[in-house]
């Protein structure tokens, strides 16, 4: 069995310091995949900079103090990537990915957008540059007869039931038909060739949602969006036994406006 959490920590150290420490003790996953960790390594406390019993990659962004990724494994992988070929976007702290066994894991933070900004064209220039990439991952891994997930914060909800106000959104950065369409392609057989496990799962369910506003109590009447995705591809979704989302009990109990999102594969 493999188990791969994906969560986006909005800060690694405030996150640490609401529950995070005691979460990572507990939690049961091989690899945990953490997106918008906001720190370079040395600013990290020890006990998430380099927990005992993980091998941990860090890929903080040239910019300090924004986005970030990271990679825990219980073993040391094969093989580390920090960056996916870009040179726009490999120093920006948005992908790094390992070779386990059989499967390469990925972390993902895609950038979140704003419409009418700057910030939206640099969205779109990284999903035209990290379609291609996908494409070639996933048939580089079928090549050495690998599968692939990568995890993390797409920052695009794709379909009507992954978010709860989907009408109130539909001009909105996260739900824009052009954003809707392209990760239709990412999910296309016929193009990017990677499933949405946990939809594919619960096909049938609104959500579940994966992040909550701290606006307006939003965490508390669930109003929610779904879009922290582990996106495999054919062979390994096909093994995925259970997918869920890790919600906090309580709004306090919170220690990031992410859920962690898990799926166990049965190897």
């Amino acid at each position: 069995m493999l188990t791969v959490t994906s969560v986006n920590v909005n800060g690694l150290r405030a996150a640490a310091k609401k529950g995070l420490v005691e979460w990572l003790a507990e939690t049961s996953a091989d690899v945990l995949c953490l997106q918008e960790v906001r720190a370079e390594p040395q600013q990290l406390p020890e006990e998430v900079r380099a927990p005992g019993g993980w091998h941990v990659v860090h890929a903080p962004a040239a910019a300090k103090g924004r986005a970030g990724v990271s990679l825990y494994t219980r073993r040391e992988p094969d093989r580390v990537r920090i960056g996916f070929g870009s040179d726009e976007f490999d120093a920006s702290g948005r992908y790094v990915e390992a070779d386990l066994p059989g499967v390469t894991v990925a972390s993902l933070y895609l950038p979140s957008g704003e419409v009418g900004t700057e910030r939206q064209d640099e969205k779109y220039r990284f999903m035209t540059e990290f379609l291609a990439h996908l494409k070639d991952l996933r048939e580089r891994a079928a090549a050495d007869g690998r599968e692939v997930v990568v995890c993390g914060d797409w920052n695009i909800a794709h379909q009507q039931a992954d978010l709860k106000n989907w009408r109130g959104n539909t001009k909105n950065s996260g739900f824009l038909p052009e954003e809707r369409e392209w990760l239709g392609k990412v999910l296309d057989p016929a193009d990017g060739g990677y499933v949405d496990v946990v939809r594919a799962l619960h096909p049938d369910v609104e959500g579940p949602y994966s992040w909550w506003s701290y606006r307006g109590r939003a965490f508390d009447s669930d109003s929610g969006w779904r879009i922290d995705y582990q996106l495999a591809t054919r062979g390994l979704a096909a093994k995925a036994v259970k997918g869920f989302v890790e919600r906090a009990a309580t709004h306090a109990e919170r220690w990031s406006d992410h859920a962690p999102v898990t799926v166990v594969y049965d190897l």
